[in-house]
C-alpha cells in the first residue's frame, strides 16, 4: 500500500513498506542502503571539486536531500545529476576552458611520477584544473565512467568529454613536469 493510499484510508500518512521493495523494508532502510552504496563516490567527487572537507560534506548532504526528494530509490546516474546540479550552484560546470598546446617535446613526467613524485603533487595538480575538466578527469579516470555517461551527466557531447579529458591530462602533465 502506498503512502497516498494510506493517507486516503487513515487520513494521515504512515511510514511503511515502499512498493517494489522487500517486505518489511521501510523508507529508512531503503534510504540507508542507497546512501551507503553511493556516499563514498559522491563525497570523493565533491571533495576533489571543492578541495574542502566541510564543503564536500555539505554538497553530499544537499545532493542526497535533492535526490531523495525526487525519488525513493534513485539510480546512481540520478545521484550524479543531483551532485552536478549542486556543484553548478557553486562553480561553473559545462564549458571546457583548457586549451593546452600540443606537446612539442616529451615532458619527463615518468621519472618524476615514479618514486620522486609525491601524492600531494598529483593532488595539487588536480585541484588546479578548471572545474569542467577536473570533473571529466575524476569521472573518467578515477571513477571509471565511460565517455557516454560523463557526457550525459555534464550535458556535453562525447567528443567534448574526450577533448576535456585529453586537455586535463595534458595540464596535469605540465604541472607535474615543472
Amino acid at each position: 500500500m502506498s503512502i497516498v493510499q494510506q493517507a486516503d484510508l487513515f487520513g494521515f500518512a504512515e511510514y511503511g513498506p515502499i512498493s517494489g521493495t522487500l517486505p518489511g523494508a521501510t523508507y529508512s532502510d531503503v534510504y540507508s542502503e542507497v546512501y551507503e552504496q553511493n556516499r563514498g563516490r559522491v563525497y570523493a567527487l565533491a571533495f576533489w571539486m571543492t578541495d574542502n572537507e566541510l564543503a564536500a560534506e555539505e554538497l553530499m548532504t544537499n545532493t542526497f536531500c535533492r535526490v531523495f526528494a525526487e525519488n525513493d530509490t534513485p539510480a546512481p546516474e540520478e545521484i550524479d545529476h543531483a551532485l552536478i546540479a549542486e556543484l553548478r550552484r557553486h562553480m561553473p560546470l559545462g564549458a571546457l576552458t583548457l586549451n593546452c598546446s600540443p606537446c612539442d617535446r616529451i615532458l619527463s613526467v615518468r621519472k618524476k611520477v615514479g618514486k620522486n613524485t609525491l601524492r600531494v603533487d598529483l593532488e595539487r595538480a588536480l585541484v588546479q584544473l578548471p572545474s569542467t575538466e577536473k570533473m571529466i578527469f575524476l569521472m573518467h579516470d578515477v571513477e571509471s565512467y565511460d565517455h557516454a555517461r560523463v557526457a550525459a551527466t555534464l550535458g556535453l557531447t562525447e567528443e567534448e568529454s574526450r577533448r576535456g579529458l585529453h586537455q586535463a591530462r595534458l595540464r596535469i602533465r605540465e604541472l607535474l613536469a615543472t
